[in-house]
């Protein structure tokens, strides 16, 4: 899986809105200084996470960005595939069609794996987790592993 500069600035502004939600809606611009983001770039994304039904918008001078559900119930699952799609996607065709001849017929089953393991990951770590900094314990467990083996790598 590749996570995109878009994607990346997506996760980015709902963590912040999620932080700095406190009933009043919050502009693109505040959103673009908060994260480093250039505002004409956010706007884009802002959009497309408003058509996928993650965020609301008002108009006016009192207007901007809100998330349309608590940030608890909005996973980064859902605002990946808000912006890139499917998680895992492999030919654009579902994984219970795909077929792989002779020796490199597990290879199917290689692939759900890696799909199962972005979500387990992706799915069960909300907005609300980020903004406040608490992370699932079992995303901890592996970010930790990911480090140790990191480590070891270069020694």
């Amino acid at each position: 899986m590749r996570i995109s500069a878009k994607t990346d600035y997506a996760v980015r502004a709902m963590t912040q809105l999620a932080a700095m939600s406190d009933e009043a809606p919050v502009t693109a611009e505040q959103l673009a200084t908060a994260q480093d983001i250039p505002v004409k770039f956010l706007l884009g994304i802002l959009n497309e996470l408003k058509r996928a039904h993650l965020l609301r918008s008002q108009r006016g001078a009192e207007g901007g960005y809100q998330l349309r559900r608590p940030a608890a119930e909005i996973s980064l699952a859902d605002v990946i595939r808000a912006i890139d799609g499917p998680l895992a996607n492999v030919h654009d065709i579902s994984l219970e069609t795909l077929a792989y001849p002779g020796p490199a017929e597990s290879l199917r089953e290689v692939w759900m794996a890696v799909r199962g393991s972005l979500r387990s990951v992706l799915e069960t770590v909300s907005i609300e987790d980020l903004a406040a900094g608490k992370l699932p314990r079992h995303v901890r467990t592996l970010a930790e592993k990911y480090q140790a083996d990191v480590r070891q790598l270069k020694h």
